[in-house]
């Protein structure tokens, strides 16, 4: 038996539904990754890479192109924010990689892409059914996790609010595709997000903070 076969074999059942080694494996290495985002580790980037090689590995197992194209793109992101991050910490001066708030233009372009990508991605997925099983929902969560991705390439704040949105439909989802681990991984999910938020809104504020200061200071001198 081939390593991509084993990933697409049951690992064991619970509450009469079936988890694959794939779903656990990939799933858990991706809560790894989030938490690492939390503490501002470079390594978030590598071990979200690695996540998506092994689900890319479940998806050709199980012959599904469209979950295959979907961890692909996963892929492409993690690779471009590992080398945002890179250079970020060349540019600080302490090697830690900085976080802030984003601007309401930001912002705004934000929401316009996330929503503009969902109606394009959620109609491609109607088009070929064989993509996905849940068009409009797989969509939503696929879109905003590029979305939440890109934020946290960039050090924004706003990377936890996107993840907390994905978790409110992922882990209905998750449960009623019968993926019951990805549904609970969703639920510790929203842990991590929610303590990662309190984090990186904290140390925004801060650094907002002393950019005011440093800018009254210039004024009044």
């Amino acid at each position: 038996m081939s390593a991509v076969q084993w990933l697409g074999d049951e690992a064991f059942s619970a509450l009469g539904q079936r988890v694959i080694w794939s779903d656990m494996i990939g799933n858990s290495v991706g809560l790894l990754a989030l938490a690492l985002g939390w503490r501002r580790s470079i390594w978030s980037w590598p071990i979200q890479l690695l996540s998506g090689v092994i689900l890319v590995a479940a998806y050709a197992s199980a012959h599904l192109s469209g979950g295959i194209g979907k961890q692909l793109l996963v892929i492409g992101v993690s690779l471009w924010g590992w080398r945002q991050w890179q250079r970020g910490r060349r540019d600080a001066q302490d090697g830690s990689i900085a976080v802030r708030f984003a601007t309401w233009r930001e912002r705004g372009a934000l929401l316009a892409g996330t929503a503009l990508g969902t109606l394009a991605v959620g109609g491609l997925f109607t088009a070929v059914p064989d993509l996905s099983w849940n068009p409009w929902p797989d969509a939503y969560i696929f879109v905003g996790t590029l979305a939440a991705m890109v934020c946290q390439a960039r050090g924004l704040t706003e990377f936890w609010f996107a993840w907390l949105l994905v978790d409110v439909v992922g882990v209905p989802l998750a449960f009623s595709s019968g993926l019951a681990f990805s549904g609970l991984v969703y639920v510790v999910y929203f842990v991590v997000v929610v303590w990662g938020m309190r984090d990186w809104w904290l140390r925004s504020r801060a650094l907002t903070s002393a950019a005011e200061r440093a800018a009254l200071g210039g004024a009044l001198s």
